[in-house]
């Protein structure tokens, strides 16, 4: 989980949790990020079971308050050892404020001082801030889809809305993640030129309620593809709900082809395309990626 921003502010103090008191407050801290109500926040306990056996649980302190929180613990599979964050959440008045990027920095530095080189996690792919972080600014590579992976969950983001997540894989010592770590990331021009020359998986039009809904999938055959999502999903959610459940079936099923045909997630913008702003994700088969 993801529910943080973006970028790294000097009067943020990161560091691992320690004490009894800073366990209770990063339960706050979910609360407050996620709408929890009587369930979803990981218990303080099952924090310091965590931050003590080979897991970590992180925390961005303004001061001596508690403004931001990770978690993560150790996952394998196949044999390979990688960290796998859990959540990673932001009280509302301090997102957009470079916390969450920060929480992330601090966390990648902490596992490979753990001997590791490879984080994992999963978000909403619908969320196109989430989407944004994950991807473009911290460079990590989404690659497999999970249909309703939590099931149902009466939490303020995910309410009425099938709790679907795509995987997220961050090789930590990839250049690509170092270099958009330190800011190195594609121009307007260069997200506009990719649109350009890939092919939608999914289409869309403007629907009765003035906001842009999906209208089928298309087959995937072009080497270089793009899928959209919306812009932003709580203005559909809020305005042409059933559209957010078209938008979650017609994404499932596009994610689902383009990962059972070889694709792989290069990069994702949100751009300004006819002075309409609109969020895409950019594939490429690995047959393309393979002859680079």
């Amino acid at each position: 989980m993801t529910g943080g921003a973006s970028g790294g502010t000097a009067s943020v103090e990161y560091r691992r949790l320690a004490t009894p008191e800073e366990y209770r407050a990063a339960e706050e801290v979910q609360r407050a990020a996620w709408g929890f109500t009587t369930d979803g926040a990981v218990p303080h306990p099952i924090q310091r079971a965590f931050n003590d056996n080979g897991g970590l649980v992180l925390g961005a302190f303004a001061g001596v308050e508690l403004v931001g929180m990770a978690l993560g613990f150790l996952g394998r599979e196949e044999g390979r050892l990688f960290h796998y964050s859990h959540m990673t959440g932001v009280r509302p008045a301090w997102q957009n404020h470079h916390v969450g990027f920060g929480l992330k920095r601090f966390q990648r530095s902490e596992v490979l001082r753990q001997g590791l080189d490879e984080i994992r996690w999963t978000y909403d792919p619908l969320q196109s801030k989430n989407a944004r972080f994950n991807v473009r600014m911290l460079g990590g590579r989404p690659d497999r889809y999970h249909p309703r992976y939590y099931g149902a969950m009466g939490d303020a983001i995910n309410e009425g809305l099938e709790t679907d997540r795509v995987r997220l894989v961050w090789s930590l010592n990839e250049p690509r993640v170092e270099a958009r770590l330190e800011g190195d990331r594609p121009g307007t021009d260069e997200d506009l030129a990719r649109l350009r020359a890939s092919e939608p998986l999914v289409e869309t039009a403007i629907g009765p309620a003035g906001l842009r809904r999906p209208a089928g999938v298309r087959p995937a055959g072009s080497p270089q593809l793009h899928l959209e999502i919306p812009f932003d999903l709580g203005n559909v959610r809020r305005r042409d709900r059933g559209s957010s459940r078209r938008w979650r079936e017609m994404t499932r099923e596009a994610f689902t082809r383009a990962f059972a045909s070889g694709y792989r997630v290069d990069d994702f913008a949100s751009i300004e395309v006819d002075g309409e702003r609109r969020s895409f994700y950019f594939l490429t088969r690995s047959e393309a990626n393979d002859a680079s």
